[in-house]
C-alpha cells in the first residue's frame, strides 16, 4: 500500500473568519433588509409606491450587500519577500 502524506495546515485558533469590514458591511446589509421590511408594513394604502416598488428594491440591496460582505476579501500587503 502506498502511504499517503497529509499536509497540514497550522491553523490561528484565535483568529476571525472575516477582517472587520466584512462584519461592518454584514451589520449594515442586516439594517438595511431591517429597513426595507419596514417599509413593506402596515395594513393602510397597500398598494403605494413605497409597499410596492421601493421596499423590496431596499431589501435586495440589503441582501446584495450582505452577499458583498461575505465574498470581499481585503487587500493583503507583502510585508516580506
Amino acid at each position: 500500500m502506498a502511504q499517503i502524506k497529509k499536509s497540514t495546515e497550522s491553523v490561528n485558533k484565535g483568529s476571525f473568519v472575516f477582517s472587520k469590514l466584512n462584519y461592518q458591511l454584514f451589520i449594515a446589509s442586516l439594517i438595511i433588509v431591517v429597513i426595507g421590511f419596514a417599509l413593506m408594513s402596515g395594513e393602510t394604502d397597500i398598494y403605494s409606491f413605497t409597499k410596492i416598488t421601493l421596499a423590496p428594491i431596499v431589501v435586495v440591496l440589503g441582501f446584495a450587500l450582505g452577499f458583498v460582505a461575505i465574498l470581499y476579501r481585503p487587500k493583503t500587503t507583502k510585508t516580506e519577500e
